[in-house]
């Protein structure tokens, strides 16, 4: 009985590897980091608008991979399709976003 406990044990730490508060705490330190520099650029007003927004996004987009990755654990495997679904998605919407963008400046 405490061999085949033991063969489970070893087959689910094969499949699993768990990564314990480390590097959840240093994902929560840099998101909080990056919404602070966005904040730090809006607050200092002495900036372009244009870079502000383009920082802004950046940022964002900076902290949306983090989140992905870390706390929604794609980069283990078994989550090669929803990282292809989450693509997809963010390829319609740069498209629908250049479309509306195009046919406003027409």
């Amino acid at each position: 009985m405490s061999e085949h406990t033991h063969e489970a044990v070893s087959d689910e730490s094969k499949r699993h590897k768990h990564e314990g508060p480390r590097n959840h705490n240093l994902t929560y330190i840099v998101s909080a980091l990056l919404t602070i520099f966005a904040f730090a650029a809006v607050l200092y007003g002495q900036l372009d608008r244009t870079f502000i927004i383009l920082f802004i996004v950046v940022l964002g987009l900076i902290q949306a991979v983090f989140q992905l990755f870390f706390w929604m654990h794609a980069k283990e495997k078994g989550h090669f399709f929803p990282v292809i679904g989450i693509a997809f998605g963010f390829f319609i919407a740069l498209t629908a976003v250049a479309a509306a963008v195009w046919w406003m400046w027409w």
